[in-house]
């Protein structure tokens, strides 16, 4: 990629704006991640950064109830529009952290990073309305409530119109890494992460005695069978060179040791990597329970409710995204994400507009941040939010719509 003194000179100025805000941003951190609110609670952490777009002089809207659209006009604001994305949501965890920011909220933690990521934005956004005059274009920022938990708050900001008035040419999103140093970023073309779909079943038999199954209807028993076949359309029918997996991760059902229960529950996901085959095996997963359930005597009701799709990065977008990366912090520290069954509801931009959704790395092994999304000690190493943020700000300023 061409690198002109112009770019040059930009791209230094907000490197050198980024360690200028660095511990403000990493104290908007703090304070997002000691106040955590579920998904589609974020009352306060709206309230937050609206006043933090305030401060900046950063025009907004609300959206979702909770979700805030920012607009930031450079030179020439129509010539192209691009969206910086990120989720504002925590989780129900219970934190294990001794740190000074511990969330204050019992049962709830960032523990997914979405503290960094609305930093890290928040941060860009400062440095792309300090230098409006420097770039083209707009810049749309989209802080997301809901992204962990279905329908997903991209969906439902997308119905409300976030895509239009300005419609981006290109959206970007990051997540934290704590299997990447700090430091070190990742990217990949194509499909990145996995549809994301829930699966209850709920199968009725006819309860009594356990020493008299012969008068039953033993639903525990169809349920233990159910299991095995479900596992089966997967090995069967999915070309094993496409991921996709299918797992029971609740089996609830019985009270005593004596007693055939009257019922048993299942729940699991089913991810996959190609659209077309996770809708057919929707109908394979509804056409094979209710005819196995059947043949042993029992009823079933199913539920599939269908979440994220596929997160699809833009090759071509994706290609420029991790040059321009290359350019802010050395082609040494960019590598090639791995594919991943877990999923993001960035997946919904993704199949509207050229998207970009890469991984920035927090591990730091010397300090012992290692832990994984997800757990009660997860952590960061806070040198990540400068690059971070200056990166956003890099990629808001500097990448063009692509074809």
């Amino acid at each position: 990629m061409r690198f002109c003194t112009f770019e040059r000179m930009l791209q230094e100025k907000i490197k050198q704006l980024a360690a200028q805000y660095k511990k403000d941003v990493i104290s908007i951190r703090h304070h997002l991640h000691a106040h955590p609110e579920l998904s589609y609670q974020e009352f306060e952490t709206s309230s937050f950064i609206q006043a933090e777009l305030t401060k900046y002089g950063i025009p907004f809207q609300i959206m979702g109830t909770t979700g805030v659209i920012g607009l930031i006009e450079g030179k020439n604001p129509k010539k192209r529009t691009i969206a910086l994305r990120a989720d504002i949501d925590a989780l129900p965890i219970q934190e294990e952290n001794t740190v000074p920011y511990k969330s204050t909220k019992p049962g709830i933690m960032h523990a997914c990073g979405h503290d960094v990521h609305t930093s890290c934005v928040l941060g860009a956004a400062r440095i792309l309305h300090d230098l409006k005059e420097e770039w083209e274009g707009t810049v749309k920022l989209i802080f997301q409530p809901g992204e962990e938990k279905n329908p997903g708050g991209a969906s439902i900001l997308i119905k409300e119109g976030v895509l239009e008035n300005p419609k981006p040419d290109a959206i970007f999103g990051m997540h934290v890494h704590p299997g990447l140093p700090v430091g070190k970023l990742s990217f990949r073309g194509g499909k990145v992460m996995a549809s994301a779909d829930e699966l209850y079943f709920t199968i009725k038999g006819k309860g009594g005695h356990a020493a008299a199954p012969h008068l039953t209807v033993d639903p525990i028993l169809i349920a233990s069978h159910l299991i095995i076949s479900l596992q089966q359309i997967i090995s069967r029918n999915n070309n094993p060179i496409q991921p996709s997996v299918l797992s029971i991760t609740a089996f609830n059902g019985g009270t005593a040791t004596n007693i055939i229960p009257e019922e048993v529950k299942l729940m699991g996901t089913f991810r996959a990597m190609d659209e077309s085959w996770r809708f057919k095996a929707h109908e394979l997963i509804r056409r094979n329970a209710q005819s196995l359930v059947e043949a042993m005597g029992g009823k079933l009701d199913l539920h599939i409710d269908v979440g994220y799709p596929t997160v699809y990065n833009h090759e071509a977008l994706n290609l420029q995204t991790r040059a321009l990366s290359e350019l802010y912090v050395g082609e040494e520290q960019v590598e090639e994400t791995e594919l991943r069954m877990g999923a993001e509801d960035f997946g919904y931009y993704s199949q509207k507009i050229p998207g970009c959704f890469f991984r920035l790395g927090v591990m730091n092994l010397e300090k012992g941040i290692t832990s994984g999304v997800h757990t009660p000690t997860f952590n960061i190493d806070e040198k990540a939010i400068e690059i971070g943020m200056g990166l956003m700000a890099w990629l808001g300023s500097s990448a063009q719509p692509v074809s």
